[in-house]
């Protein structure tokens, strides 16, 4: 007879609706049944067939709801464990494993996708309360890292790293033609691009990436510089290009629904980020066979392993170096370190790889070892 896991998450705005596809897939081909539900956000038949759960639910909480002690929102889960009476609970984000903790019982697995989730005292102290039954994950070694530095007197072995990774296969098999990338785009077949994709947010740093390129534009006549996104720095991008006189090779063409299908028209892409707990973006230009820089913070370097492709945060100075570097390279150094890249991310960041690294962590066989889960 299957078991059931319950996947809690806040939302489905992107990455997340795939980041539960990642979890669910942890379970195919054992006996669980994994219920996805989400705290917020209607129902969406689109979100149900990608997250490739065996059932998917919509609790339509509002943000405003999920502040405070959360009573509504425990009632809910445990009535939904009441239900299937769940052997695990995979919870996303600190709000999920408050929540989940409250199921008395069941052993709750917490996957932790920021920095400083644990700052807060009364946080602190809640994860010790109920530390013999919760593990907590960080998408990263730099979140692992942090998790262990703020929880000194949790046991550190029930603390690790399970990396974020994508569906290579299914990427690859979304790709659009380059030319087809660039024409949809509007960049001209002939053009060296360099590319970041991601929030127009202080986080992302696009300033530096416009000052590194201001800085070389000159010596690549044919290079441009692509960032997709919207976000608050919009207008603040648009007039830094403008003032530098780059608007005819910077251009900001706002959201793309689906970029990713789109990163084989880059030649190179640029994460200048000045806060990054992973770098998915980084997987996804990899998997389109795209070299790339980033800077040298969070997750961002152990996905870039060579770190004369990494670059300190806010230095246009050397990722303008970079930046020349790879538009002067020769074709077999490029790929050369597409392919390095490609088998680190195959021996990382693929469902398979990170499927064995679940399933070696002795916290997860001794939670699923346990007696049955009564419901509450």
């Amino acid at each position: 007879m299957a078991q059931y896991v319950l996947q809690l998450c806040h939302g489905y705005d992107a990455p997340f609706a795939d980041v539960a596809r990642q979890y669910a897939s942890l379970f195919k081909g054992r006996n669980f049944r994994v219920i996805t539900v989400f705290l917020t956000g209607k129902s969406n038949p689109e979100v149900i067939a990608e997250v490739d759960s065996d059932e998917v639910l919509f609790l339509e909480n509002t943000s405003k709801e999920l502040r405070g002690l959360k009573r509504k929102q425990v009632h809910q889960v445990k009535q939904l464990h009441a239900r299937y009476g769940f052997k695990l609970i995979l919870a996303h984000r600190y709000k999920a494993v408050f929540i989940s903790c409250h199921i008395k019982q069941v052993p709750v697995v917490g996957i932790h996708h920021a920095f400083g989730d644990y700052q807060r005292f009364m946080r602190r102290w809640f994860v010790y309360q109920h530390k013999n039954r919760l593990a907590l994950l960080g998408v990263s070694n730099a979140i692992r890292d942090d998790l262990r530095r703020s929880l000194v007197y949790f046991p550190e072995d029930r603390i690790q790293t399970l990396y974020n990774r994508i569906n290579v296969e299914q990427l690859e098999a979304s790709h659009l033609a380059k030319n087809t990338a660039r024409a949809k785009l509007g960049i001209a077949q002939d053009r060296y691009v360099f590319a970041n994709v991601g929030r127009l947010h202080p986080d992302k740093d696009q300033k530096t990436l416009i000052d590194a390129f201001a800085r070389i534009a000159e010596q690549m006549p044919n290079a441009c510089l692509v960032i997709i996104g919207k976000g608050r720095l919009e207008r603040v991008l648009k007039e830094q290009v403008k003032q530098l006189g780059l608007q005819s090779r910077v251009l900001l063409p706002g959201t793309v629904k689906n970029a990713r299908r789109f990163f084989t028209a880059f030649d190179c892409f640029v994460l200048s980020s000045d806060y990054e707990p992973f770098g998915m973006v980084l997987l996804e230009a990899i998997a389109a066979n795209v070299p790339v820089l980033a800077t040298s913070v969070g997750g961002a370097s152990e996905i870039i392993t060579d770190p004369q492709y990494l670059f300190d945060v806010g230095d246009a100075k050397r990722l303008s170096e970079l930046m020349r570097d790879f538009y002067q390279m020769d074709a077999d150094s490029i790929n050369k370190l597409k392919e390095n890249n490609y088998r680190w991310m195959m021996q990382n960041f693929t469902d398979d790889a990170v499927y064995k690294t679940f399933w070696s962590y002795t916290f997860i066989q001794q939670f699923l070892n346990t007696g049955n889960n009564k419901a509450v």
